[in-house]
């Protein structure tokens, strides 16, 4: 991976597991399963890479108009996922947020989510986030309503940026969306507002370290102006 100019925060929007499948004669629920697999890989090598926050849209709050069979194989591998690497999260000291609304997501995954959470909330040198029910309109009337409750009469950008569920975080660098699609699909719309957005064609559970490196490559090319007229780095 690119060691200059890299991002601090990368999101991804993990797109294509389900024609994937379809591609390869496999039902949907297979296609996902490729795609968790690909997960560890992704995130490790981010974080070696030098990146130091990863956001990934696991389950948008348009996704409960899939068929209930999907949306339970998709809540499965979560929470599979975050058991099978309780440890390293530890060991590796990542930090976990949950980015969503997780009272309307099965018992056992939100007692998995909040324990990882809970386990790793010290650490800070490495952040994994996860959307899960997440929506990004949702996020902002969310941290609106949250504010006013703190007795806020009128709504900063600080505010909503301190309500927000990535509130600590820096703001994402770099948006690298799979499979093809060219659009945002209410994906931490507030925390990208000056994100670059790379997309490939490529699936999902077709995207490792090689793919990872090239979108990192073509991030550390690009000049970034924040609206000024001269470039900024990183």
């Amino acid at each position: 991976m690119v060691k200059e100019n890299i991002p601090r925060h990368v999101g991804f929007i993990m797109d294509g597991n389900g024609r994937w499948a379809k591609e390869h004669g496999r039902p949907r629920t297979y296609g996902h399963k490729k795609g968790a697999d690909v997960i560890h890989e992704i995130v490790s090598a981010s974080f070696n890479g030098g990146i130091k926050a990863v956001s990934l849209y696991a389950f948008s709050t348009e996704n409960w108009a899939r068929p209930k069979e999907e949306v339970d194989s998709i809540f499965e591998l979560l929470r599979k996922f975050l058991k099978k690497y309780a440890k390293e999260l530890i060991d590796e000291e990542i930090k976990l947020i949950i980015s969503g609304d997780l009272s309307a997501l099965p018992e056992n995954l939100r007692t998995e989510c909040l324990e990882r959470i809970a386990d790793t909330s010290r650490f800070s040198d490495h952040v994994l986030n996860i959307a899960i029910n997440y929506g990004s309109k949702a996020e902002i009337v969310h941290a609106v309503n949250k504010a006013l409750e703190k007795g806020k009469k009128q709504i900063s950008e600080e505010d909503i940026s301190e309500n927000s569920y990535t509130s600590g975080l820096p703001d994402i660098d770099l948006i690298v969306r799979t499979g093809g699609e060219q659009r945002l699909s209410n994906f931490f719309l507030w925390q990208s507002a000056y994100a670059e957005l790379y997309f490939t064609d490529t699936y999902w559970p077709d995207f490792h370290k090689k793919q990872l490196n090239e979108a990192v490559e073509w991030y550390s090319l690009r000049q970034r102006r924040f609206g000024d007229v001269s470039p900024k780095q990183g």
